[in-house]
């Protein structure tokens, strides 16, 4: 039987969740509502309470935009999600509407070409960027289409509703938590002096946890809670649901001067802040329902939240204990893979199996807490797509020839991880091998960069993606994303994307980023090799400081699936390298088999 939370049980009740949506936007006088992919903290992943697009539309990727007028609903979603999209959405009647990449406006063209003049648009303010909200009010007032933003019909259709996350928050505490609390503080407070403010509000639920070294599990393997902080110069206060901070962990707490208050009171409190002081908010970071609790004469003050800067730039003690937990995960997957490698023809092995002994592997390493994604294992066509997930419905058995990819990572005290392999299955054919070492000549590409401190990171996304595009293919997502220190497995500011350089997005000393460029082929197979890289110093010359690339990741990359002919000799040189690293590290954490794997799999290759 299907739980009211299945995909099963969700699409076959689309058509009357959309029935009731329409009728409650008809008695409200709303035309169009649109239900993004979004909380009050703007979050990537998101809590069930906030999962309004996936109940009104049976489409359960991470990122889409659904709209819903009387006569039509639409998906907007990326090149990631166009398979996964098609087949949730068959039986809804809801459209997809395709789009070039996650931060496409393309939904809001759609409104304006669509809707007359005089009619509304509805959004939940509360859940909507203020960024997005500048441009939505500006190209729907210049077709004067009414924007309402002041209602959730979310909240008065949706009758079993989750309540709010209710998993209690620990600290992250010593030798781990590398800085303390009342540190970081004093560095946004300097950062707050230095835009002239007084006041600084804090939505994001990474920034949260990292600013007050706290950790939770509101969130599917990011160890994040739900909450809001308002501070000040002298004190500080974080709105949280009730009864989710220990009275012991509140005390310690209240020694920094930080006080704890109900998670709903986080508006009033911004509306009560005095009107002749200011405050520092970051547009990209705040949704337009918090910015409208300002009151109305206080001098607002738009910057990227200081602490954004701050937790990307791991210092000397964080990447050493990084390094460890990636020592700690190599050995966790040489046992996974040497188990693979002995079980396949002698055992049932599914997709399902892979997520399910990667994650016991991970979980005999110490300081582990929980994968910090879902499993991706994908064999031949369901690899082609990037964000394909296996479930006891749909999922396939590892058998016969092709190619299996795994994407996975951990969460631990000590870092976070996320590492891509793609392992052969059978016999390999010599367009596989092609696509795999046209993707791994990108990766190295880009793993061997050398570049100016404060190059904006979507200028190094070319250097991957060149080896590829000299035959004529390329891939539809990103080349890299932050990673956070047991924190977001995606964390800003940079990405090695196709995005439009911009300032806050240059490249500086112990930032985390993931290479993992890839090939796909529909229904074929999919190859995507992914290291994590930490920027370290290469050189100091008349020029200007320069950084490189230190890679984290501990993993052999299979030789079998090589096209050797295809690699120079500076590439076979590089793979050499990086498999004598990973031996070096990772043969005193592992004995037996595992040993044994690490042994052949790192092999020096010889041409």
């Amino acid at each position: 039987m299907n739980s009211p939370s299945s995909p099963n049980a969700i699409t076959s009740s689309i058509p009357a969740r959309l029935l009731q949506l329409r009728s409650a936007m008809k008695q409200h006088g709303i035309d169009a509502t649109i239900i993004p992919s979004a909380d009050p903290h703007l979050s990537e992943y998101l809590p069930d309470r906030w999962q309004g697009r996936s109940y009104f539309s049976g489409f359960t990727g991470s990122v889409g935009t659904l709209i819903v007028t009387a006569d039509f609903a639409g998906l907007w979603v990326d090149s990631r999600y166009w398979s996964q999209a098609e087949k949730e959405l068959a039986p809804t009647g809801i459209q997809m509407m395709k789009i070039a990449s996650a931060g496409s406006t393309a939904h809001i063209d759609w409104l304006t070409e669509s809707l007359l003049a005089g009619q509304t648009v509805s959004v939940d303010g509360m859940v909507l960027g203020l960024m997005t909200a500048r441009l939505l009010e500006q190209n729907l007032k210049a077709k004067a289409i009414h924007l309402k933003t002041n209602i959730d019909l979310l909240q008065e259709i949706w009758s079993d509703r989750p309540g709010l996350p209710s998993s209690p928050i620990f600290e992250h505490l010593a030798p781990f938590a590398v800085i303390s609390r009342q540190e970081k503080l004093v560095l946004v407070r300097e950062q707050m002096r230095a835009k002239g403010t007084e006041w600084h509000f804090v939505s994001t639920v990474d920034d949260l946890a990292w600013l007050f070294n706290l950790r939770g599990s509101d969130v599917s393997y990011n160890p994040v809670f739900a909450g809001h902080a308002l501070i000040g110069m002298n004190d500080a206060t974080i709105f949280v649901a009730d009864d989710k901070i220990p009275p012991a962990l509140q005390a310690i707490l209240a020694q920094d001067h930080v006080k704890i208050a109900s998670y709903n009171n986080a508006a009033d409190a911004l509306k009560a802040l005095p009107a002749n002081s200011s405050i520092l908010i970051d547009p990209r970071r705040i949704t337009l329902g918090f910015q409208q609790a300002i009151p109305a004469g206080m001098r607002v003050v738009d910057a990227i939240n200081p602490s954004v800067f701050m937790k990307s730039r791991k210092n000397a003690q964080e990447a050493a204990f990084i390094r460890e937990a990636m020592e700690q995960d190599g050995a966790a997957l040489c046992e996974f893979f040497s188990w693979l490698e002995g079980a396949l023809g002698k055992e049932r092995i599914t997709e399902l199996t892979i997520d399910e002994k990667i994650c016991e592997a991970r979980a005999r390493q110490p300081h582990f807490i929980s994968p910090s994604f879902g499993t991706i294992a994908g064999f031949n066509g369901n690899g082609a797509m990037p964000h394909y997930r296996a479930t006891p419905e749909s999922h396939a058995v590892i058998e016969g020839d092709g190619l299996l990819l795994i994407d996975s990572g951990g969460q631990y005290l000590n870092g976070t991880t996320d590492i891509t392999r793609v392992m052969p299955i059978g016999t390999v054919s010599e367009a596989q091998k092609r696509d795999f070492t046209l993707v791994l000549k990108g990766m190295i590409n880009l793993s061997r960069a050398v570049f100016p401190r404060g190059t904006p990171s979507p200028m190094l996304d070319s250097l991957a993606r060149a080896p590829i595009w000299a035959e004529g293919i390329n891939y539809g997502h990103g080349t890299g994303h932050g990673v956070g220190y047991f924190l977001n497995v995606h964390e800003g500011p940079q990405s090695i994307s196709a995005a439009l350089p911009e300032a806050h997005t240059a490249m500086e000393e112990g930032m985390i980023t993931s290479n993992e460029p890839g090939i796909y082929r529909p229904n074929q197979w999919g190859v995507r090799i992914e290291n994590l890289l930490l920027n370290i110093s290469a050189m100091q010359t008349e020029f200007g400081e320069y950084l490189q690339f230190e890679s984290l990741t501990l993993c052999p990359i299979d030789t079998r699936c090589m096209n050797i002919g295809m690699l120079r000799e500076d590439e076979i040189k590089w793979i050499n390298g990086y498999h004598a690293l990973v031996f070096e590290r990772l043969s005193s954490r592992v004995s037996g088999a595992a040993l044994n794997w690490l042994t052949e799999r790192t092999q020096a290759i010889v041409k």
